[in-house]
C-alpha cells in the first residue's frame, strides 16, 4: 500500500524510502544496526493538516504511516513542513540548517536524529519531488 498522500506532496518520499529498505537486506540491517532508533515525522502542509509517518529503524526496518509501529513509540519526532521535509529529502536543504531557521522541531533523543541520515541520502536519488 502506497504510503504517499496527495496533501503532502513530499509523502511520496516516504514510499522511496520504503524500497531503498526493503531492496537490499544488508542496507536495511545496517541502517537498524547503527540507528536503534524510531523516527517520527510530522509534516504539515500549506493548509494547515497535518499527517505522521514513522521510519522503524529500530526492529522492521520500514516506513509507515502514523506517529510510531503499532504498540511502539517514537524515539524521536521531527516536525516540519511538507515544503521543507521535500528540501531534506532532496539535499536542497540540511536537517542542522533547518532546525536552527526554527523550520524543524525536535522532540526526544535529538542524536537518534541524526542517525536517520544515511537513509534519506540513499534515497534521495530516487526520489521526484
Amino acid at each position: 500500500m502506497p504510503l504517499k498522500n496527495d496533501s503532502f506532496p513530499s509523502s511520496a518520499a516516504f514510499d522511496v524510502i520504503n524500497q531503498t529498505l526493503q531492496s537490499n537486506e544488508a542496507d536495511r540491517k545496517d541502517a537498524v544496526d547503527k540507528a536503534k532508533a524510531v523516527v517520527a515525522f510530522n509534516l504539515k502542509n500549506s493548509k494547515g493538516e497535518e499527517k505522521s509517518w514513522y521510519l522503524d529503524l529500530k526492529n522492521k526496518g520500514e516506513v509507515g504511516e502514523g506517529a510510531a509501529p503499532a504498540g511502539g513509540k517514537a524515539d524521536v519526532t521531527l516536525n516540519l513542513s511538507d515544503e521543507d521535509f521535500a528540501q531534506l529529502v532532496s539535499g536542497k536543504a540540511n536537517a542542522q540548517r533547518l532546525f536552527m531557521g526554527g523550520k524543524l522541531k525536535i522532540k526526544g533523543n535529538i542524536m537518534k536524529a541524526t542517525k536517520m541520515e544515511p537513509i534519506l541520502k540513499k534515497a534521495q536519488g530516487g526520489a521526484k519531488l
